[in-house]
């Protein structure tokens, strides 16, 4: 037998025995199915197709090569179509197949009871694209409508159930037992998608002839179930029962402490009935739909709680060891309290009797721990003593007051040190696109004021002893959700403050390099626009706030009158490959005035007044000087024709290793006249890229 049944799976890799593939009468898959005994296949009723005398069950996990194929048939009395209730909350989709042939014992699994919320699982279903079979991945998060659904959230968005896994097992990862069965899987409007289970005691309800393949403890002591004389309408005390209910809906509140004393007949039947609804297993249409028993408010939804505890003549110890069976701790050989202490495990838990238990302050000790990691409390005991007046200083007032003191904290940081930093990033960047945000600092800074005046009443009231007082306090969960609202828009509008002023300073960097190459390029001359364009960018960038989106505007437009007087007088004015100082003709330079050289250009190069050469080329005619070369007659690199004469860098026997005539960079046997890159003996005339000094007569660039 599988896991489940008396021993983990070989390999939590391996397919699965009890993995089932179900095909119509048609021969496409149907969906999957969960191989329970060796006649009987647990499934959706989804699945089943009721006008089909036959389906078939094929086995992908059996040993061997061959995928065994049996004929199955819906078991009539075990088939429990969904429906939906006056809020659209589905109930039922299970049903069993009952096999021709038997399977062998050892590829089923039994069912097993486990407290859900928060466990990784997994499931082995029959998706088209895999339609030999796939294990999916996700966590079981809560409850889901009134019939006890788990809702799973896939580990990946590929591993949404789709069409095909309907009916798989869903196997705790941790233990490998099966708790539960794959219902569907959907994808909402906003792109949310989910799968969802009907755990075991849920089935089990639905159908109880597989009790007997089911393992694992009831949810609920059996003290604790309903019994035949809890029906009479006298026995509901109407306003404890709605206030049962809204802690199994989950009001907010954690931690509930009642007092039900023994003989109070009315009160113990309202707490064993509201028990027993909200449990999965034990909830029946009857125990429902009792319409005296039933006033408005009064029936909790099924799941309520994971677990519902009888304490009275147990053990701390004993208690904690059903709680941590309940979860399905490893590791038994360890203290129970221990296991539930490292597992950080969170269930909704009902303790009746806690005073009664052999050692209530033990029992306390336990439940604060589970009430640390997270766990919601229902506590009952049976008189108003000692035992009641301890449990609500050590799992109410005490925590209320740590968790007043936490949120006290949290207040004045965001109304101090967050409030301080918005307002810094205010002072230097007007805000553009953020919503203004007094109002929400005014909401925290009343709630840090409400909170300081209770805390403050409290230590002052039972003569320091830190009693509250009575009557509601603040409403903490209340100033959570405004905290968390509040520090969050205070983060975000800091953090979009601090991109605006990363962009100023970026603009401010780009227009100082703007300006250091326009005065560069105008040499002391005046340009009154441009100045202008500049002041005016300079002084919206100094403001203080500054407006970013003006500045980035001024800026831009200065910097586009820079780029188009460049464009007018070179990529930079007369410094820049041009006249006076650059590569051609003029006094020293490369080109003719702004150009590299004079005459028609290369025909591909920048335009004359406004690239490196004369008119659109690199040079005169055909290269940097005159005709072909860099610069003109005996100034520039070469002589005449260009980077060189006859066939090699120079003329005469030519550099050797040089340009082709006409091509090269000098004439004769250098870049420039006679030896070098110049006239002379040098890059330029004797000891430059031109004649004397430089790349053009006189200074050189």
């Amino acid at each position: 037998m599988a896991a489940g049944g008396g021993g983990p799976a070989v390999s939590p890799m391996a397919t699965p025995s009890w993995a089932v593939r179900i095909r119509g009468a048609d021969g496409e898959i149907a969906g999957a199915g969960i191989l329970l005994t060796p006649q009987w296949v647990l499934t959706c009723a989804h699945v089943v197709d009721r006008t089909a005398d036959v389906m078939t069950a094929e086995f992908v996990g059996a040993v061997g090569h061959g995928v065994p194929a049996v004929p199955a048939r819906l078991e009539r009395d075990a088939y429990v179509p969904e429906t939906l209730d006056a809020d659209g909350d589905p109930s039922g989709d299970v049903a069993l197949l009952r096999l021709e042939r038997p399977r062998p014992a050892e590829e089923t699994v039994r069912l097993h009871r486990l407290s859900a919320p928060n466990r990784e699982v997994r499931m082995y279903g029959f998706p088209y694209e895999h339609n030999g079979g796939i294990w999916f991945r996700a966590t079981a998060v809560g409850v889901c409508g009134r019939d006890g659904q788990v809702q799973l959230i896939p580990a990946s968005p590929g591993e949404l159930a789709s069409p095909g896994c309907s009916g798989a097992g869903v196997a705790d990862s941790d233990t490998g037992e099966v708790i539960g069965m794959v219902l569907s899987g959907q994808e909402d409007r906003h792109g949310n998608r989910f799968s969802f289970m009907s755990p075991v005691e849920t089935i089990v309800r639905h159908l109880p002839r597989l009790d007997p393949v089911t393992t694992g403890p009831s949810a609920v002591d059996p003290q604790l179930r309903s019994t035949a004389d809890d029906i009479l309408p006298e026995l509901l005390d109407r306003p404890f029962a709605q206030r049962l209910a809204a802690w199994l809906r989950d009001d907010g509140s954690q931690v509930k402490i009642s007092v039900v004393r023994h003989g109070d007949a009315a009160r113990e039947a309202t707490l064993r009935r509201a028990i027993t609804l909200a449990d999965r297993e034990l909830r029946t249409p009857v125990s429902v739909d009792r319409a005296s028993l039933d006033p408005p408010g009064t029936v909790p939804s099924a799941g309520g709680h994971d677990l519902a505890v009888y304490a009275e003549g147990r053990t701390s110890a004993g208690i904690a060891e059903r709680i941590a069976e309940r979860l399905g701790l490893p590791h038994p050989e360890e203290a129970p309290l221990e296991r539930i202490r490292a597992a950080r495990a969170i269930l909704n838990l009902v303790v009746v009797g806690v005073d009664e238990a052999v050692d209530p302050l033990g029992v306390l000790d336990l439940l604060d721990v589970l009430r640390a990691d997270g766990s919601r409390l229902l506590l009952v005991l049976r008189t108003a003593g000692d035992c009641h007046r301890r449990a609500r200083e050590q799992l109410l007032t005490e925590p209320e007051r740590g968790r007043r003191a936490r949120l006290v904290e949290r207040l004045k940081e965001i109304t101090g040190p967050l409030a301080e930093d918005l307002r810094e990033r205010l002072a230097a960047v007007a805000p553009q696109g953020l919503r203004p945000l007094d109002s929400d600092l005014v909401a925290a800074h009343a709630a840090l004021a409400d909170l300081l005046r209770a805390a403050d009443a409290a230590d002052h009231d039972g003569e320091g002893q830190g009693e509250a007082l009575p009557g509601p306090g603040p409403d903490l969960a209340r100033y959570e959700r405004l905290a968390d609202r509040v520090e969050g828009r205070l983060t975000a509008g800091v953090a979009a403050l601090d991109r605006l002023r990363d962009r100023r300073d970026e603009l401010a960097g780009r227009l100082r390099s703007y300006q250091v190459m326009h005065q560069h390029s105008l040499r002391g001359e005046e340009d009154p626009a441009v100045d202008g364009l500049y002041l005016r960018a300079h002084t919206l960038l100094r403001a203080r706030p500054c407006d970013v989106r003006a500045a980035e505007a001024a800026v831009d437009a200065y910097t586009r009158r820079v780029d188009g007087h460049a464009g007018a007088t070179g990529p930079v004015a007369r410094d820049v490959h041009g006249a006076r100082d650059g590569h051609g003709r003029g006094d020293d330079g490369r080109g003719a005035r702004p150009g590299r050289g004079t005459g028609d250009g290369g025909g591909d190069g920048h335009r004359s007044e406004d690239g490196y050469g004369a008119r659109d080329g690199y040079g005169a005619r055909d290269g940097y000087g005159a005709r072909d070369g860099h610069g003109r007659g005996d100034d520039g690199r070469g002589a005449r024709p260009g980077r060189g004469t006859g066939d090699g860098r120079g003329t005469g026997d030519g550099g050797g290793h040089g340009h082709r005539a006409r091509d090269g960079y000098g004439a004769r046997d250098g870049y420039g006249a006679r030896d070098g890159c110049g006239a002379g003996d040098g890059c330029g005339a004797r000891e430059g890229y031109g004649p004397r000094d430089g790349y053009g007569g006189g200074d050189a660039s």
